[in-house]
């Protein structure tokens, strides 16, 4: 059997579209469910000959995704090889998510939750076009503990329209009261093509200044520490070894594979991508077996860039001896002016064999790891 690796299944649904997401989901094909559980359950049996360590089914919205639908998935997920301490993790919706549901996830061995909340504040919730309030939450959240889910995550945004730190505060106090096992803190990014960005190319978009979101981010990384969640990323908060060891998949530049339209895999090498339209991906699964719309052979550039650039966001950073053991070389002949620089700057820090962020690296993290790209 081959070594263990990563499985993304993207599920490209949902209710309707927040106003800040550009992920590859869309609303209004509900008639497409049944069509495209037959496609991605194809895809799923093809790569059923690898080994998996964790699988993250994200979207869209999985818990949108109507039950027979489900249970065609499902079939080519329960034949998967998988190691006995699989982590695997359903993105769920507060406002989608419902017993059959949940009953059907632990029949499938789902060990994971992770529920998007965004928010405490109703109006917050509103404004950013979230099909839930927050009461739907901590009914959502409650049923699932109740069914025996007790590895729960909640996805938290900060840096929204017209939020206040008093409101992020709220949200945070509120949750941390939950005690889930995982928090994630996003802070918004208005992407091009989204409905915010087009407000906020009008001016009706009022976000929070960069200051206030700096202090929010600063408010949760010490509120968090002080109630247990260590900072392992970014935006990564976990109690201990609760950590989500899918995504440490993406950011150790290890290897994955993706099913499902607009999926990304990295594997052998390659790093390769579905087609991202629904009906594209059904197409081309039904007629030619396979969805894969672009293949991109990495260089070992780009593989020590990406090790670098995703493994910096970790508040561990990278090991200077595991570069050497992957790459043959030594790091500081490829960075070693760079490293430097940020050293004497006081941005990252060399310690025990590691080199990390700093704190004040961590706020600037973005051109820190531009520098990295060769």
């Amino acid at each position: 059997m081959n070594k263990a690796i990563g499985l993304y299944i993207h599920i490209p649904f949902c209710k309707q579209k927040c106003l800040y997401c550009d992920f590859p989901s869309f609303s209004g094909k509900d008639d497409l469910m049944k069509e495209y559980s037959i496609a991605l359950s194809r895809e799923i049996d093809k790569n059923s000959s690898l080994l998996y360590k964790s699988i993250f089914i994200g979207g869209g919205t999985p818990t949108y995704l109507s039950l027979n639908s489900w249970e065609i998935i499902k079939s080519s997920i329960d034949k998967l090889h998988k190691t006995d301490d699989l982590e695997f993790t359903i993105e769920a919706n507060p406002g989608t998510l419902n017993k059959d549901i949940l009953l059907l996830f632990k029949d499938m061995g789902v060990n994971r939750l992770s529920i998007g909340l965004q928010s405490c504040d109703n109006n917050i919730l509103k404004t950013i076009g979230r099909i839930h309030n927050y009461s739907d939450f901590i009914t959502a959240y409650e049923m699932a503990e109740k069914m025996g889910f007790n590895n729960i995550n909640v996805d938290l945004m900060f840096g929204l329209p017209n939020q206040t730190m008093k409101q992020w505060k709220m949200t945070l106090n509120s949750i941390v009261k939950l005690a889930p096992k995982h928090i994630s803190c996003y802070s918004l990014i208005v992407e091009e093509g989204t409905p915010f960005y087009n407000m906020q190319q009008s001016g009706k978009l009022n976000l929070p200044s960069e200051e206030t979101e700096r202090e929010m981010y600063h408010y949760a990384v010490n509120f968090l520490r002080e109630n247990g969640y260590n900072q392992y990323e970014i935006s990564n908060f976990a109690k201990e070894n609760m950590e989500c060891r899918h995504n440490i998949i993406y950011w150790e530049a290890k290897e994955y594979m993706g099913c499902g339209s607009g999926a990304h895999s990295f594997y052998n090498g390659e790093r390769f991508s579905n087609k991202v339209k629904i009906e594209d991906y059904i197409n081309s699964m039904r007629e030619n077996n396979n969805a894969v719309d672009e293949i991109y052979k990495n260089l070992e550039k780009d593989n020590m860039e990406e090790f670098m650039f995703m493994g910096l966001r970790m508040t561990d950073g990278i090991s200077i001896e595991e570069f050497h053991k992957r790459f043959n070389i030594d790091i500081f002949s490829i960075y070693g002016h760079i490293i430097n620089k940020f050293i004497n700057n006081s941005l990252l820090i060399m310690k025990n064999g590691r080199i990390f962020l700093s704190p004040e690296g961590i706020e600037v993290s973005n051109s820190v790891m531009c520098e990295f790209i060769l």
